[in-house]
């Protein structure tokens, strides 16, 4: 068994595969290609007959690079780590965090193990493998990915990651969820079952079925509910990690609203008014400046302003009676 961590610092059991069985697999595949290359090789050789020896030798360089190196690479990726020999002794390549591998982690596996298995015939694969405790060779230790069983004997499992649930089990377990008391388990505990429940379509079934089981005798052991028959362990896991998470939903409304009924009300200033002049009209609209505001409470008040009244118009002097005449004004 190799403990391989993911990214999250969730621990996957997974049994890698050892020397033995990973050179049979690689023997397989080899077979396959050699097989594949010598048949098309002399159907273009036949076909290609009148052609210049150069392109001829070209066209074989070609096809030897297509069938050894691109072929397996596309494979790999395609299966998502599983060659024609890995898939007939229940192997496959994953990454070191147990993910599915990717195109860039097939083409080093596939450049590497060309010259590590075939260009020098296959030494240096066989001293690493034997020598690394997961079984990695070149390829593996530069393309960060290892080799794990898929079928291991003793060890079983659903078809599927997830079966279907009946309606009444999860309906009888949702009355018994609002008694549970959720706070013995530790929040690593929580945190792993997070990790596990989003990587369960990365996972193969057995493995997910047998992280989940001890995953969920864990958490029953720790609330005091067993796992109901019938159920999935992961999905047990994710029945409790959803009532954790409404309850947290729940604490934190509560919080927010003691929170805005405690909060004060803010108060606004009022805006200073303009100072009105004896005549009731603001110094701003007559241009005049502010009457500065007295420092001595004994002190007089400023005097008002003073206005020069306009001189009147002179009346007429009415004509004298005697002439009939008016001088001018």
């Amino acid at each position: 068994m190799s403990d391989l961590v993911t990214g999250e610092a969730v621990v996957l059991d997974l049994q890698t595969a050892k020397l033995p069985s990973r050179a049979l697999a690689i023997v397989l595949d080899l077979l396959v290609e050699f097989a594949a290359l010598f048949v098309f090789s002399l159907m273009m050789s036949v076909a290609l007959a009148d052609i210049d020896t150069a392109a001829l030798a070209a066209t074989m360089l070609g096809m030897t690079v297509f069938f050894l190196v691109a072929l397996p690479v596309m494979i790999e990726t395609l299966t998502h780590g599983r060659s024609l020999g890995k898939a007939a002794l229940g192997l496959r390549v994953v990454r070191t965090d147990g993910g599915p591998v990717r195109f860039r982690h097939s083409l080093v596996r596939g450049l590497v193990g060309f010259f590590e298995v075939i260009a020098i015939t296959g030494a240096p694969a066989v001293i690493t493998s034997a020598l690394n405790s997961d079984g990695k060779r070149l390829g593996d230790i530069f393309a960060g990915t290892v080799v794990i069983r898929e079928r291991t004997p003793g060890v079983g499992g659903p078809a599927s990651p997830l079966p279907p649930v009946h309606p009444q089990l999860l309906h009888d377990m949702g009355r018994e969820l609002v008694a549970m008391d959720l706070s013995a388990v530790p929040e690593p505990l929580w945190l792993a079952i997070r990790q596990l429940l989003g990587r369960i379509g990365q996972l193969e079934p057995s493995v997910t079925f047998r992280m989940s089981t001890g995953l969920a005798d864990d958490l029953a052991t720790r609330i005091g509910n067993p796992v109901p028959q019938g159920l999935h362990p992961a999905a047990y896991l994710g029945v409790v990690l959803t009532e954790r998470q409404r309850r947290e939903w729940l604490r934190v409304q509560q919080q927010f609203a003691r929170q805005q009924f405690a909060a004060p009300v803010p108060v606004q200033a009022p805006a200073p008014h303009p100072v009105a002049t004896p005549g009731g009209v603001p110094h701003r609209v007559l241009g005049l400046p502010a009457a500065p505001a007295p420092t001595d409470p004994g002190a007089a008040a400023p005097a008002a302003p003073s206005f020069t009244k306009p001189p009147q118009p002179a009346a007429p002097t009415p004509p004298t009676p005697e002439t009939g005449f008016a001088p001018p004004a």
